[in-house]
């Protein structure tokens, strides 16, 4: 396994909300492998790295994006919404407008996944499907941009403190069993000692 100085590691279950941000790198370096893709190939043939990077870039948007849409609306923003804490009952409006941020990039990358399919089904893209591709491209950046940042650095602060310990865990859980993953063998705490 490759080390990187200076980076963080990534999290695991036993820490949710450091998934859900660890979740929100990849969101904007695979936002920005289509971008560069759209801006710099403008629609003609990929090689095949970047065949490879567009289809990884589509799939992880198809496939993993929604999970993580899926954590927060229906684990972690339930919770914060139950509680009657002033300071987190306060952010309902903000909930709501992530929420429909989410909605908004759900249907903007309906559409940019079936311009990527085509792209790399038929070779390249008319001009006028590059242009349309690349704006969807940049409205998702400005979208993201800020969505991110604000759960980021307002919204999953809040959770933090203002979650119990067993609501953390339970959301890891949950977040575990969403990816069809065993939750009681990813949790348990790994061997100090390992004889």
């Amino acid at each position: 396994m490759a080390i990187t100085i200076g980076k963080k590691p990534e999290s695991d279950f036993g820490d949710p909300l450091g998934m859900l941000s660890d979740c929100h790198r990849r969101i904007e370096r695979y936002l920005k492998v289509l971008a560069m893709l759209a801006s710099q190939v403008q629609g003609s043939r990929l090689n095949e790295e970047q065949c490879q990077a567009l289809e990884a870039a589509l799939d992880y948007f198809r496939v993993a994006a929604p999970l993580h849409t899926l954590d927060e609306e229906n684990s972690l923003f339930p919770r914060m919404r139950i509680h009657q804490d002033p300071q987190v009952h306060e952010p309902s409006r903000q909930l709501e407008a992530l929420e429909a941020d989410h909605q908004s990039t759900e249907t903007a990358h309906r559409e940019v996944e079936a311009l990527g399919r085509r792209w790399l089904a038929e070779g390249s893209l008319p001009d006028e499907a590059v242009r349309r591709l690349s704006v969807i491209l940049d409205n998702l950046q400005a979208i993201y941009e800020a969505h991110i940042h604000q759960e980021d650095h307002e919204v999953f602060p809040l959770a933090a403190k203002s979650l119990e310990q067993s609501e953390l865990e339970a959301l890891g859980r949950e977040m575990a069993i969403r990816r069809g993953l065993d939750p009681d063998h990813l949790l348990r705490p790994w061997p100090l000692d390992p004889k």
